[in-house]
């Protein structure tokens, strides 16, 4: 990367520059994101390509999900993604609206659909679906195509192929290649996204290790005995959103009420999501930087807030409960955290481990004892063994650090096993036992 020093006002600062050398070590991808600030004529241009990449994206998905049969009985050949790009190259000579639109947005829309497909076949995502107004309002250019320079210590503009030059806050410097830049609309307006390649050699990782509980009551609970939730803001942020929401149901739907009160329902939402995703990168960043290992349990977040609601054959119980459940799980972003942190760590040389997350609340951390009787509640953990007791979360943050060594997994299944057995000849005995404390797992 070089820099050229700013002569005067209109001097450009060129942040990328082909690369003239050999880069034989690893090369990471990350993604800078920064609010744009076009002007009412770039906007309407924006709206224009992104509402002509939805037609193509959709235009096609539905000659592939309709056509196909036909297709291959005429040419012999699937629907692919070079078939598709022909098309579109007779269809840009046929209409001069789509032509004005840049091809590469068009092409990348393609390639979006033809990837879906594929994900779609290897059975990692579902049928791909057709894009909608208003939620996909985005379409990218290849980093060939785009160029940056620097305005001040603030500003600074992109060139975007037929739309121009447009103005982005500068939040933080950007390094590497660009690879792509994505323009999407967000509720508080549009933004860039830039893909970069970055050459990177990760450093040798001594630090200690630490073992971390995701929670509902405590969002993070470390083997440190540290303990931290997201920001208080965010609970009345839903709040407020759940007014909005209520007021949202009785407007009449395509009216310019409506369309306010969704604008608004939006507008919360999309703070709160911002709010989330900086605590947690502020946090993993922050366990990056002080760990080498970080130790969490292996959690499925989506099958543990999957709706109780049932069929209507067979109608689920205690839905409400549940769907607090669910929403107090969500808010909490676990599943984001540790996508962040796994980069992080990656980054810096460490590394996530996952350990099974079977008993971690009801073990001790001090004897390995496993009984439900000792979580007295959601807050404290005394052993019924031992007779340890410790903050629950902490407890369990330290039984997750402990069970990254193969000693301690066998050292847990010997005991639960015993108790198990030991259960068994007492029902077989009384004929009827029951547990005096239930525990979570």
């Amino acid at each position: 990367m070089q820099h050229v020093n700013n002569v005067s006002s209109s001097s450009v600062i060129h942040i990328f520059q082909p690369w003239t050398h050999c880069y034989t070590g690893t090369m990471i991808q990350r993604g800078y994101r920064y609010k744009l600030k076009p002007t009412p004529a770039q906007e309407r241009l924006f709206a224009q390509c992104a509402g002509v990449c939805r037609l193509i994206y959709n235009l096609a998905l539905e000659q592939r999900r309709d056509h196909w049969r036909a297709f291959k009985r005429q040419t012999g050949s699937s629907i692919s993604y070079p078939s598709q790009a022909r098309e579109l190259t007779e269809l840009r000579a046929e209409y001069d609206w789509i032509a004005t639109v840049s091809q590469t947005c068009q092409q990348q829309a393609l390639r979006d659909l033809d990837r879906a497909y594929q994900n779609w076949f290897k059975g990692i995502a579902s049928y791909p679906s057709p894009r909608k107004k208003g939620r996909n309002d985005t379409f990218r250019f290849q980093g060939r195509e785009v160029r940056v320079r620097k305005l001040n210590g603030t500003w600074s503009e992109v060139r975007l192929p037929k739309i121009g030059w447009v103005r982005f806050r500068d939040t933080r410097p950007l390094r590497g290649k660009v690879n792509n830049a994505t323009i999407s609309l967000a509720p508080n307006g549009w933004h860039v996204s830039f893909t970069l390649a970055i050459e990177h050699d990760a450093p040798a990782n001594i630090a200690p290790g630490v073992g971390v509980d995701r929670g509902v009551a405590n969002t993070l609970a470390l083997s440190t005995g540290e303990r931290i939730s997201v920001p208080a803001s965010l609970a009345a942020l839903e709040r407020r959103q759940r007014t909005a929401q209520r007021v949202l149901s009785r407007r009449k739907r395509g009216s310019k009420r409506y369309a306010k009160a969704r604008a608004r329902v939006s507008t919360l939402s999309a703070r709160r999501a911002r709010i989330r995703k900086d605590w947690h990168h502020r946090v993993s960043l922050d366990l990056a930087r002080r760990f080498g290992t970080v130790v969490l349990e292996d959690l499925n977040t989506k099958g543990m807030t999957a709706s109780a609601r049932g069929t209507v054959d067979e109608p689920g119980r205690n839905v409400r409960q549940k769907a607090g459940l669910n929403r107090a799980i969500l808010n909490q972003g676990w599943h984001i955290f540790e996508a962040l942190l796994s980069y992080k760590l990656e980054e810096r040389g460490g590394e996530l481990i996952k350990v099974p997350a079977r008993h971690t609340s009801q073990t001790c951390s001090a004897c390995g004892a496993v009984d439900s009787r000792s979580r007295k509640s959601q807050a404290h953990f005394v052993c019924t063994s031992c007779g340890h007791f410790e903050n629950a979360d902490t407890n369990a943050a330290k039984v997750i650090l402990r069970r990254n060594t193969a000693s301690m997994l066998v050292e847990e299944g010997h005991r639960v096993s015993v108790e198990a057995r030991t259960i068994g000849e007492a029902k077989s005995q009384t004929g009827n036992l029951r547990p005096s404390g239930r525990g979570r797992c």
